[in-house]
């Protein structure tokens, strides 16, 4: 789908800031959340009721319930909703929201490098840059050369930002393939085949009893009702609407708050090679944004495409 150059921008970039509020502020809760629930009990809840929400909403759109691509979607289901989603809030169980929302977001540099293997797209020129950059940036938060501590959180963030990225191949593999892919059908019936396994996992593995407090009921609520489903479907809207690189570019605020809330409300703090890391990542990724939206626009001023 390419973005629609005659409407006006104010419309999606105002849905891009809400998004990035609803997702940045999301990893808080997640975090916050772990107090009241187990890792695999609340992500199993959230996903579950995620589903259906986007699963009324086709519903009510009339829009036809048949998966598509069963085996795709149940593929991009497993990578991006069980695991992704798996390991981020296994993460969280130990490691602060901040610095686990940085770690994820290194799924734009792995999507280049998994785009590379898998959809021959050269990595080429000013692209090494950001790439560089990042990975000076995971070294330094992964911090290999100290011996003290466990990296186990940390290395749950970066697998699951691999996941992401596995993902979204799958999704440009299929954009390839199928020239009109419906982008809420796909996403809501990934959502049901990821979920599945969640549930007999969140039953096997032993956790605490639920507290079924105030925040909890809220938080879940927030996940299935905005970040599964309102931030979803606005991004639907804002891609159809902006070039891919400014929509890169505008999510760049999705860590940044992230890092300011965990760092505000849950007071976690950043050591000084941790701070240094984050940094280049934070460069890096609004390096490569600016990259791609200089390349979606010289694609646009190319005659004969449609």
């Amino acid at each position: 789908m390419r973005p629609n150059p005659g409407k006006s921008a104010a419309g999606p970039v105002l849905a891009l800031a809400f998004i990035s509020l609803i997702w940045g502020y999301n990893w808080v809760v997640m975090k916050e959340t772990l107090r009241y629930a187990g890792p695999f009990d609340f992500n199993a809840l959230r996903m579950a009721l995620g589903s259906v929400f986007l699963f009324v909403f086709m519903a009510w759109r009339r829009e036809p319930l048949r998966p598509p691509f069963p085996a795709w979607t149940a593929i991009l289901g497993l990578t991006q909703t069980a695991l992704g989603t798996g390991l981020i809030v296994w993460a969280l169980e130990t490691g602060g929201a901040g610095k686990t929302s940085i770690l994820v977001y290194t799924m734009p540099f792995w999507i280049l490098l998994l785009a590379w293997l898998v959809l021959d797209e050269k990595v080429r020129g000013a692209l090494w840059v950001p790439i560089v950059l990042a990975f000076c940036g995971l070294v330094c938060i992964l911090e290999p050369w100290a011996l003290g501590g466990t990296p186990q959180s940390k290395m749950l963030a970066v697998i699951s930002g691999v996941c992401w990225a596995a993902g979204a191949v799958i999704v440009k593999l299929l954009q390839r393939r199928y020239r009109r892919l419906d982008l809420i059908r796909l996403t809501t019936w990934q959502l049901i085949f990821g979920t599945l396994p969640l549930i007999p996992v969140a039953f096997l593995v032993p956790s605490p009893p639920i507290d079924w407090s105030p925040y909890f009921i809220g938080s879940i609520a927030y996940n299935a009702i905005l970040v599964c489903g309102v931030a979803f479907l606005l991004w639907t809207y804002v891609i159809g609407r902006l070039p891919a690189g400014l929509a890169g570019l505008g999510t760049l605020a999705v860590p940044v708050i992230g890092m300011t809330g965990s760092r505000l409300q849950l007071g976690e703090t950043i050591g000084f090679w941790e701070g240094w890391g984050i940094a280049l990542i934070v460069v890096a990724l609004a390096l490569l944004s600016v990259i791609r939206l200089r390349e979606s626009r010289k694609a646009d001023l190319v005659p004969g495409q449609d």
